[in-house]
Order: structure tokens, then sequence, then C-alpha cells
């Protein structure tokens, strides 16, 4: 299975990290990896992350000034892109097919293609333009999942909040972790 992971600027670059860290574990899985520069500074203000700590959990890296590269061709196969965190910018650049740097050229790929487009949209209040911009991108085929934890599975920690999210998206992408908490019913 191969993944794009696009990291942008918004805050919540934990959800990034976690999710590279966690496809690390899965040997089926090939990760690509697009961090921006704000994806980049956000991490080390939020989370003492540089960009050496998100490359070494993928199999490539690319620069987000590279329009030539593989991830912004069709013919290049992936399974899926996840952005996480996903800016308003960024999601709005997307749904109106904005393709001015590589993370978005490759979600418009991952989207002309027919591919799974999954985006951790990180903001609140959310206003009509933004709303509208998600309404198209899911008429598009995008999936917008914003990080927003369940609490049934008694998050004891930060982190636990955090795998909860995380987890849904790596079920939305078809590579669950083996150690994701689920609902068993009551």
């Amino acid at each position: 299975m191969r993944i794009v992971v696009g990291i942008s600027g918004a805050s919540g670059s934990i959800y990034g990290f976690r999710l590279l860290e966690k496809l690390r574990r899965n040997p089926g899985v090939e990760v690509h990896l697009i961090l921006t520069r704000m994806g980049e500074r956000t991490a080390h203000i939020e989370i003492g992350k540089k960009a050496a700590d998100f490359r070494a959990l993928a199999a490539f890296s690319y620069p987000l000034e590279d329009v030539s590269s593989r991830l912004a061709s069709g013919s290049f196969p992936v399974d899926g892109m996840v952005i996480a965190p996903c800016s308003i910018h960024s999601m709005s650049a997307i749904a109106h097919g904005i393709t001015s740097n590589l993370l978005l050229r490759a979600a418009d790929v991952t989207l002309k293609e027919r591919r799974r487009l999954i985006l951790m949209v990180r903001e609140t209040p959310l206003h009509l333009g933004h709303l509208r911009s998600m309404a198209l991108l899911a008429e598009m085929g995008a999936t917008i999942a914003p990080p927003i934890p369940g609490f049934y599975h008694k998050p004891e920690t930060v982190m636990d909040i955090v795998d909860h999210s995380v987890d849904r998206v790596l079920d939305l992408l078809g590579a669950p972790a083996a150690d994701a908490r689920r609902w068993e019913g009551v």
C-alpha cells in the first residue's frame, strides 16, 4: 500500500507525526511525505520536532516546490492521501483546483484519479465559506475528517485523544492500527 501524507501549517502537527509513526509500524505501507515550511515551523513550536524527525518516518520525502515530482502525476499509483493537519488555506485551495505547490497538486491528482483523499481539517469555528469548500470537496470524493475525538474509550492522556482521531483515519485508509481502541457496545 502506498500512502501520501501531507502536513500543512495548521495547529495539530501531532496528528501528522502520530499518523507517520503508526504507518511506519505497518510493513505493508510505503509512506510518501510532503511537509510544508509552515508545517515544519508549527511542529517545532507545538511538539519540538524538526523536519528530519518527520522525514525519518517516511520512505520518501519531497520538497514542497517540486511540482515535477512523481506525486504530481496520476501515472504514479498511490492508494490514498491524508493531509494531517489540513489548514483552511490548503483545504480551500484544493477545493478550488489551485495547484501552486506539490501538496496541493498531489491532492488534486488524488481527486482526479478518484483515489482516497482524507483531510484532517483543523480549524474552528467555521464560517460559511469554509463549509462550502468542505461541501465541494465532499462532492468531489474527498473525506473531511476533522480530529474530533470521541470519549467512549475513556482517554487518560492527550495521546489517547490524538490516537482516537488518527486511528479513525487509518481505518478510512484501509490500514487499521492493530492497537486501535474500538467501541464494543454497552
